[in-house]
């Protein structure tokens, strides 16, 4: 029923050696997390209790859900995405459109064989969840409503992700729109929390009820939809949350997808103007045969620097490009307005606006970084880029300039927040007693923050570039690419967030270990697993603990005070450690750039 490209994806997964590898790691990092949280509730000083498990059930099952949503929300979309993107730019998805293949098949096909892997990692996950039954503390029909809701979700975020894909004709804008549009989604939903009071204006009773909100939230929203699941209501009326959550999104996935099957032979192949034949000759009459093999439209003067005048000057990454920037200043101006206007201020202010945007930018610059190199790559640009007398100066440099230049509306935003932030006094706080020292130390963590802000950024771009040249498979880059990003962003929090729940490191310090060092090899397999080097080693080791180090100063300060820490130390620490790492990457692309890119064979070729 699902037709030849989904038999294919079912038929030949379990023949990649590097399944196998992927579901070790996921289910390998559920059991450290499992552990972390029996030393964060119990430990191993006593003897446990039966409350002790039933404490120990309820809290495992809860992170692991959020943990599962957070993941199974943006691989899916992710994947599904890049699954049509690839193809596209490999001028392959044409070659489909060609066979005698229905639309559903191709859209349906290309969904659920790019969800395949994801949902096996939520089956394998499944006992689990399960074994906590043994436990206590929670309930057979919570499990079920949870698989239930992680499922449904990753369904919608997989049909939004091909969705966009097969609307738009490049990876970057398929890839920057699916993250947007799934941060904007969730800030919608939440901002229906202002509906009642908006309708005051209009109407002395509001038609829309406060409850009636609170239910379309819950029924749209996937993580209110969890909250209610992992801590069920004593009263409840009508359909269950995660059951209203699946019926909704079943509907987002039949009208995404019914969307997606209609316009694909519309929307595909793009680009390409239909001439008549009797349109075709009379044209070709018409025009002179001096000129008949020129190059349509005006002569245009190309730069010094030919890459980076492709970069700036070109339609490199496709038409439109405006609808991104749109929808990231979309999401901007709401979680600036959630996060200056209506959160409360107190010793985390700055981490509601600053963290998600920032966040944010550094995967919209990675996923552009990443994908410079592989759509000319996937056409064949590349190839022909390698028999010109371009220099690795110019191609590298050319790249780097373009992608800051295109890249700019993404960069700045953050810094202009890290501002208005330290303007407010919400970036440090002084010593007790010494209010005059507020703006003083402020504008201190600011100054090391922005420089922070800038280097990360470089890391990003020259992260994608790095992967994107030693991995011919451009979807495995893409994905090594931004998994990279958000584990180093995400990943972090969650140990810290499990650091800060028990207040005492001493009793976690085994899970910490394998967290940071299963980090370490995931970070050195991304940057040097076929060509490892002694730079590229050590920044992989330096960079997952200058993250922690700096967060963890950020987040408990001087123990005892509500002082901040001395923002130096964690400057110096990820700037050096960052900045190893920047190095790291482009001095070889830079003194071994044919090899890198494949002009020349190494070692015995």
């Amino acid at each position: 029923m699902l037709g030849p490209i989904f038999i294919r994806e079912w038929l030949t997964l379990p023949r990649r050696s590097r399944h196998y590898l992927h579901r070790a790691i996921f289910l390998g990092s559920l059991w450290i997390l499992l552990l972390t949280v029996w030393q964060t509730t119990v430990g191993w000083e006593r003897p446990a209790t039966l409350g002790d498990h039933a404490r120990f059930g309820l809290i495992a099952f809860h992170l692991l859900a959020y943990v599962q949503l957070g993941l199974l929300l943006f691989f899916s979309a992710l994947s599904a995405a890049s699954a049509v993107a690839q193809e596209k730019d490999r001028r392959t998805f044409v070659l489909l459109l060609l066979t005698d293949l229905r639309n559903d098949e191709i859209v349906l096909g290309k969904l659920l064989g790019s969800l395949l892997q994801i949902v096996l990692f939520l089956a394998g996950s499944v006992p689990i969840l399960a074994l906590l039954l043994l436990l206590g503390g929670i309930d057979s029909r919570q499990i079920v409503d949870a698989v239930i809701i992680l499922l449904t979700t990753a369904l919608a975020a997989g049909s939004l992700g091909g969705l966009i894909a097969l609307w738009r004709e490049r990876t970057f804008q398929s890839l920057a729109l699916t993250v947007l549009a799934l941060v904007l989604y969730l800030c919608l939903v939440r901002a229906l929390a202002f509906v009642p009071a908006l309708t005051r204006w209009f109407w002395e009773e509001p038609p829309v009820s406060r409850a009636t909100v609170e239910l379309w939230q819950t029924w749209c929203d996937p993580f209110t939809a969890l909250a209610l699941v992992l801590d069920p209501p004593r009263a409840r009326h009508g359909l269950a949350p995660a059951h209203g959550f699946a019926l909704m999104m079943g509907i987002w996935t039949v009208l995404l997808n019914g969307i997606a099957m209609a316009r694909l032979r519309v929307w595909n192949p793009s680009g390409e103007p239909i001439i008549q034949p009797e349109q075709a000759a009379a044209a070709a009459e018409e025009v002179d045969r001096a000129k008949a093999h020129a190059a349509p439209g005006p002569l245009r003067p190309v730069w010094r620097n030919p890459v980076l005048w492709r970069e700036i000057a070109t339609r490199a990454y496709g038409r439109r490009p405006f609808l991104v920037k749109l929808a990231y200043f979309l999401v901007f101006g709401l979680v600036c307005y959630y996060a200056l206007a209506v959160a409360e201020p107190g010793p985390w202010a700055a981490a509601y606006g600053l963290v998600p945007i920032a966040v944010l930018s550094l995967l919209l610059i990675s996923a552009q970084a990443v994908t410079s190199i592989t759509s000319e790559r996937d056409v064949g640009a590349l190839d022909l880029l390698m028999v010109t007398d371009l220099t690795p100066r110019e191609f590298i440099y050319g790249k780097l300039l373009g992608i800051l230049y295109n890249t700019k509306e993404y960069i700045v935003p953050p810094l202009v927040l890290a501002v208005i932030y330290a303007v407010r006094g919400q970036l440090a706080t002084p010593p007790r007693g010494h209010a005059e020292l507020l703006l003083g130390r402020n504008l201190e963590a600011l100054a090391f923050l922005l420089v922070d802000l800038l280097i990360l950024m470089a890391f990003t771009k020259v992260l994608g570039i790095h992967v994107a040249l030693r991995n011919d498979n451009s979807r495995l880059a893409v994905i090594n690419t931004l998994g990279t990003v958000f584990f180093l962003s995400v990943g972090t929090l969650i140990c810290i967030y499990l650091i800060v729940i028990n207040g005492r490191f001493e009793y976690q310090w085994l899970s910490f270990s394998a967290f940071i060092f299963a980090g370490v090899g995931g970070l050195w397999w991304v940057l040097s697993g076929d060509r490892p080097s002694g730079a590229l080693t050590m920044a992989s080791w330096a960079c997952p603990f200058a993250v922690f180090y700096a967060v963890t100063n950020l987040l408990i300060g001087r123990p005892g005070t509500q002082e901040s820490s001395d923002p130096l130390w964690p400057f110096v620490v990820t700037a050096g450690a960052f900045g190893l790492a920047l190095a790291a990457m482009l001095v070889p692309l830079l003194s071994e750039f044919d090899v890198a890119v494949g002009r020349t064979g190494a070692g015995g070729d």
